[in-house]
């Protein structure tokens, strides 16, 4: 039996369904594949048209030479363009969000690069918060300019009306064609505010030109922030991480608008940039779980930030459920996530040799790079994720050598505490700094 549908999306005697319930079986008929309860891996490159009429009909529609009928549906033709289980992962996907459209990727750095080329031009200007990824950051700032793409950064914890002046100041606001944001911030769990970054977008478009607002979610997306409830136009994630969960594969996916998304699809087309059919069967597979695995996560983060917060040689952490003595962020947390998450970062007192100490003692947590698995993952983030920012810019950002960032996992979290507890035990620092 097929579920009703509205603008709002499925719904079952009058009531629409929940994302966590729409991830078992939406957009999937068994009747396509011997009555099967789950899709199978749609493993192959190219799909038969009945007909020359409909192969036409389907490359009319793909390559944007006509619009769509009313009752008319794109065809599969090659998995470059569409693929069943691609389909079906990004019908579902979007759910979470609220999303008009989805599309997945490769890895997360295809859906970024894909989507910051299929909506800058040479001569735009994009304006990004910072600290961002360093992949992104590096993307942004070294490879765009190859394509005569400008970028201005701003301190993700800055004032709105700060961000405003810095723009101004420029002098090239009226070339802004995107603001680009990651909140939280990586590694700091720095907050961006949504709503005003769509409010300046707004501000400096034109009828001929909108300013796109497009927020990387990965820390606390899909489940614990949806910034297109808050004027943002695009989302992009890392799916390797929370979405699929598992540290099993690597995927990026992008949501939005339909019109945005078009341009975005358009790119990956042509690009080569989308997802396999193995990697979209088992990011299906994921998304049955996400809600669960998160919030067993963001449980555990909580009970192991309250330790650190608390423990000697920890001179500062970095967590989204200890904001109370920043009142900015304090306010934009209330106002745009729905949970703290399970990344926290931390200051060793000291420098890098206390912290490598620290990482190379522990024995539960893993030592890798990655978040969003259903492991703890501990990493270094200025010799690591972040080594391809300069020190100053580091500084700048608040990335000391001595910080440490964990991904709490599903592990009980009195574990997690035992392995960080004996780690710290080993790390040696000066008495003056205990003080």
């Amino acid at each position: 039996m097929q579920l009703e549908e509205d603008h709002l999306g499925p719904h079952l005697n009058g009531k629409h369904l929940r994302p966590e319930s729409l991830m078992m079986s939406y957009g999937y008929n068994p009747e396509w594949s011997e009555m099967a309860v789950k899709a199978p891996i749609y493993q192959t490159s190219t799909f038969v048209f009945k007909n020359a009429e409909e192969g036409k009909a389907f490359f009319e529609l793909a390559y944007g030479l006509r619009d769509k009928g009313a009752e008319e549906q794109m065809g599969l033709i090659y998995s470059r363009l569409n693929n069943p289980d691609l389909e079906i992962l990004e019908n579902r996907l979007r759910f979470w969000d609220g999303a008009e459209d989805a599309a997945v990727f490769a890895s997360g750095m295809a859906a970024i690069s894909t989507m910051l080329l299929a909506l800058l031009k040479p001569g735009d200007v994009i304006l990004h918060s910072e600290p961002i990824y360093g992949g992104s950051d590096y993307y942004i700032k070294n490879i765009l300019p190859k394509f005569g793409i400008q970028s201005i950064g701003f301190r993700a914890n800055m004032e709105a009306e700060e961000v405003e002046q810095l723009l101004d100041k420029s002098g090239v606001a009226g070339k802004l064609a995107m603001i680009y944001i990651e909140t939280p911030a990586n590694p700091t769990n720095h907050l961006v505010d949504i709503e005003a970054c769509a409010a300046l977008a707004k501000k400096h478009s034109t009828d001929d030109k909108k300013v796109i607002v497009a927020v990387d979610n990965t820390f606390l997306g899909p489940l614990f922030s949806h910034p297109l409830k808050h004027g943002a136009d695009l989302l992009v994630y890392s799916a390797t991480k929370y979405i699929g969960g598992h540290s099993d594969l690597i995927a990026g996916a992008c949501l939005g608008t339909a019109a945005v998304m078009k341009q975005v699809k358009a790119m990956r087309t042509f690009m080569g940039s989308m997802a396999s059919p193995w990697t979209g069967w088992m990011l299906m597979r994921s998304l049955e779980t996400l809600k669960i695995r998160m919030e067993a996560m963001a449980r555990g983060a909580e009970i192991v930030a309250e330790y650190l917060k608390n423990h000697p040689k920890v001179d500062r952490i970095y967590y989204l459920g200890d904001l109370q003595d920043n009142p900015q962020q304090q306010a934009i947390y209330e106002k745009q996530c729905l949970s703290a998450g399970s990344m926290i970062s931390f200051d060793i007192k000291g420098g890098e040799k206390e912290a490598f100490k620290f990482l190379n003692s522990l024995r539960l947590i893993k030592l890798a790079v990655s978040l969003g698995g259903t492991e703890s993952l501990a990493e270094h983030p200025a010799s690591m994720t972040h080594s391809d920012i300069s020190p100053a810019d580091r500084a700048v950002m608040g990335i000391g050598e001595g910080m440490v960032r964990i991904s709490v996992g599903v592990e009980h979290p009195e574990d997690i505490i035992n392995d960080i507890e004996q780690a710290l035990e080993k790390v040696q620092v000066e008495v003056s700094s205990l003080a």
